[in-house]
């Protein structure tokens, strides 16, 4: 009799275990995508555990063998390298989203970021702006990119540091260790942040399309699920979450 018991709480356990997919994901999905993995898990009992981080850090990770299922990436080509490379499945490459960048500030700063734009880098109380680290961070490359095409780089670049991703971008402006920084538009957007801040939208032709894309992991052993999880994204539901936080999206699927 006790080993029925016990047969049955390992059963009932293993039921509310579920099934678990880990994704690693780029930071500035960090809001949009807990919500998304809260909506999916509800949906279909697939716990989706999230580990975010700069697309380049986290590329090298998969590529040194880390145990993901699904990698979400700031950037096209990281997916592709790996798809390239045989660590990822190639039929399941799925640009998500196109992302947008934007100068942000403390909605506290006397800084009129909103109407003024790159010209508040100028104002005298602007000692230091944040950005991500262009080597491995593609919002860093962004930024990068938008000073360059307006000519500002070189006036503004021993004031500029560096983010390890682009949520770090965002607290070095909200712990005040910069006044300004490039921030991803689904940071600024996020409803963690509403009244925190203000922000000026970068013009999208100043800096090359942040398309964003998704891939299996070539050595996951969930793959089923890692697919469901894929095609989830593709639902009505799932393309108006991503257009509230500020990203532009595929057609949804038919």
């Amino acid at each position: 009799m006790r080993l029925v018991i016990a047969i049955l709480a390992l059963a009932l356990c293993t039921v509310q275990a579920g099934a678990q997919i880990t994704v690693a994901a780029a930071s500035d999905l960090n809001p949009a995508l807990a919500e998304l993995a809260t909506a999916f898990q509800k949906q279909t009992g697939t716990e989706v555990k999230l580990s975010f981080g700069a697309s380049g850090n986290l590329f090298t990770q998969i590529k040194n063998g880390a145990p993901f299922d699904v990698f979400f990436s700031a950037d096209e080509s990281y997916p592709q390298q790996l798809i390239d490379a045989k660590l990822a499945d190639g039929a399941s490459i799925y640009r998500y989203a196109v992302g947008r960048l934007v100068l942000w500030a403390l909605a506290s700063s006397t800084l009129d970021v909103e109407h003024r734009g790159f010209d508040v880098l100028f104002d005298p109380s602007v000692k230091k702006i944040a950005m991500a680290n262009p080597q491995h961070a593609p919002y860093g490359r962004a930024a990068e990119a938008a000073l360059k095409h307006s000519g500002l780089y070189e006036k503004v670049a021993d004031r500029l540091v560096l983010g390890e991703n682009i949520s770090q971008t965002a607290q070095f402006v909200e712990s005040g260790n910069a006044q300004v920084g490039f921030v991803a538009l689904s940071h600024a957007v996020a409803p963690a942040m509403q009244g925190k801040g203000k922000y000026w939208t970068i013009p999208q032709e100043a800096y090359p399309p942040l398309n964003q894309a998704v891939v299996i992991v070539s050595n996951s052993s969930k793959k089923k699920d890692a697919a469901a999880f894929l095609e989830y994204l593709k639902t009505p539901a799932t393309v108006e979450l991503l257009k509230r936080y500020g990203f532009s999206v595929p057609e949804e699927k038919r």
